[in-house]
């Protein structure tokens, strides 16, 4: 038996059969890399029920290079409407027991759909199941996604809080779609906000403790961008979250986190407006230098930018090229 990652099961557990697996892989502009991704999902020892495709509105040549194995796939396109929005096509056209998400410039290992199936058996009690990941960058391992971000075996609703330890899952699909699928306002944070909802409707996760896919580091569009998109993403996902009426603990966790995240979006926002000389870069910066809710340093720093802010611009590039570091963002810790 592989090493399993997961809660302490019932006691009355006893295994199951074998379930069902849809592969369903989001494609957008993906050219490139979609011939390897299906390849992988085609190339598993056990497998996999079906393999759907949903080209999100694609104008390179997607769908000339998935012509030759619309025999081997479901094919599906839709205008572009993002990433959640293909995973819930994917979702509802499947007919398989799980849902197993793969993106379309990763890949699986030959052995996922074995493994997710021996878990699934094993566990039957679970509606989310993973595996750890290698993160591959310029064709070269760099780590593995379990070191950076533990898998959580207990207190599963409190740790989803702290950090998204579920990436690239099988879901069992009728529970899915039965608590609405992803969020398709979330461009970044869906999936996150997705398990996040999953574990608090009751549903457990767990995990196979061998790297069987890979997820390749890339890098896309604005970072700067992407950044703010993200923290601004996970400030939704958590307000949504506290509407799910959390018990006491991770509702204390979740107001947390939120102070954080809102903090960092501000910072975000107000280095972005530093960096583009914008008109509101001096009344960001003496907003966050008047606020309380900063740390001292932080404080200072904007109230320096808010007097020079094409200084502070400047020295924002330099200590970042040195450290990889933002000027402000020193002072606030990620958690």
């Amino acid at each position: 038996m592989r090493p399993i990652l997961a809660p302490a099961p019932p006691n009355d557990l006893q295994p199951g059969p074998a379930p069902t697996f849809s592969i369903v892989t989001p494609a957008y502009q993906a050219a490139a890399t979609i011939v390897e991704t299906v390849e992988s999902a085609l190339a598993q020892t056990l497998p996999a029920h079906e393999i759907v495709i949903v080209d999100d509105g694609s104008t390179d040549s997607t769908a000339e290079l998935l012509a030759p194995y619309r025999d081997r796939i479901v094919y599906i396109r839709q205008e572009n409407r993002g990433t959640p929005a293909a995973l819930n096509a994917g979702a509802r056209a499947a007919t398989g027991d799980f849902v197993s998400i793969l993106d379309a410039d990763d890949v699986y290992e030959s052995e996922r759909i074995a493994a997710l199936t021996e878990l699934a058996q094993a566990r039957p009690d679970l509606d989310i199941l993973a595996t750890d990941a290698y993160l591959e960058a310029n064709g070269t391992v760099a780590a593995r996604f379990y070191e950076a971000t533990p898998f959580a075996s207990e207190r599963q609703t409190l740790e989803i809080v702290d950090r998204c330890f579920i990436a690239w899952p099988a879901v069992r699909r009728s529970t899915l779609l039965e608590l609405g699928g992803y969020d398709e306002s979330l461009k970044i944070a869906h999936d996150w906000e997705c398990y996040l909802r999953l574990l608090f409707a009751g549903s457990r996760a767990g995990a196979v403790d061998e790297p069987l896919m890979r997820y390749r580091i890339r890098g896309s569009g604005s970072l700067t961008d992407n950044r703010i998109e993200a923290l601004r993403d996970r400030v939704r996902m958590l307000e949504r979250a506290l509407l799910l009426e959390p018990p006491a603990e991770e509702r204390q966790a979740i107001e947390r986190y939120l102070r954080l995240r809102r903090r960092q979006v501000l910072l975000a926002e107000t280095e972005h407006a530093l960096r583009a000389h914008r008109p509101d870069a001096r009344r960001r910066s003496l907003k966050l230098a008047v606020s309380a809710d900063l740390p001292a340093g932080t404080r200072a720093r904007a109230l320096a930018a808010a007097i020079a802010p094409r200084l502070a611009a400047r020295r924002l590039a330099a200590l970042e090229r040195q450290t990889g570091h933002s000027y402000m963002k020193r002072a606030v810790p990620d958690r």
